[in-house]
């Protein structure tokens, strides 16, 4: 493989709430595994989480002040920081970038290339005009849109791939 400076592409997942975007990463995931491909995802969550347990001790460490906790094990490690503010999309590509594919569920307000998932009875597209790049579902298509039908993850990664939206070849 060549080695490349260039930043991992985005696209977002966007959809109303209860359409499958967490349904769609899960089968589009495994195809872009399939063709050997390494896959970042971001979840955007509004109202703030906490991974770590109460009562455990990286949960009390952070209690305490800690700026960052690091938990690791031999299968797996995640890096939990404070932060003043949210990152932005560049500043998550930059920490993320070493990867094929960076899929986000959410950040509908962003300018990355974005899928909708959309239903028969949703009507519109909700981000027509917001850089939106295709449409998942069961969707008459009327948009000028491509679109895939429910379970085509084959012809998703397709487009993706022949529009440039994933690094074929990343740094060894």
């Amino acid at each position: 493989m060549t080695k490349t400076t260039e930043l991992t592409p985005i696209v977002s997942v966007i959809g109303r709430s209860d359409s499958g975007k967490t349904l769609f990463l899960e089968g589009l995931i495994p195809e872009l595994k399939r063709r050997g491909y390494t896959v970042a995802i971001v979840k955007h969550n509004v109202h703030g989480f906490d991974i770590d347990q109460p009562g455990k001790d990286s949960w009390r460490c952070a209690q305490a002040g800690a700026d960052k906790v690091m938990i690791s094990s031999s299968n797996k490690w995640a890096l939990i920081s404070r932060v003043d503010s949210e990152l932005s999309l560049a500043e998550i590509q930059q920490l993320l970038n070493g990867v094929n594919i960076i899929l986000t569920e959410g950040y509908s307000q962003c300018s990355a290339p974005k899928i909708e998932i959309i239903a028969t009875d949703a009507g519109a597209p909700l981000f027509s005009g917001q850089n939106l790049i295709a449409l998942f579902g069961t969707v008459e298509n009327d948009f000028g849109l491509p679109c895939f039908k429910p379970n085509d993850f084959v012809s998703v990664v397709n487009f993706l791939e022949q529009n440039n939206f994933i690094i074929q070849q990343i740094g060894t």
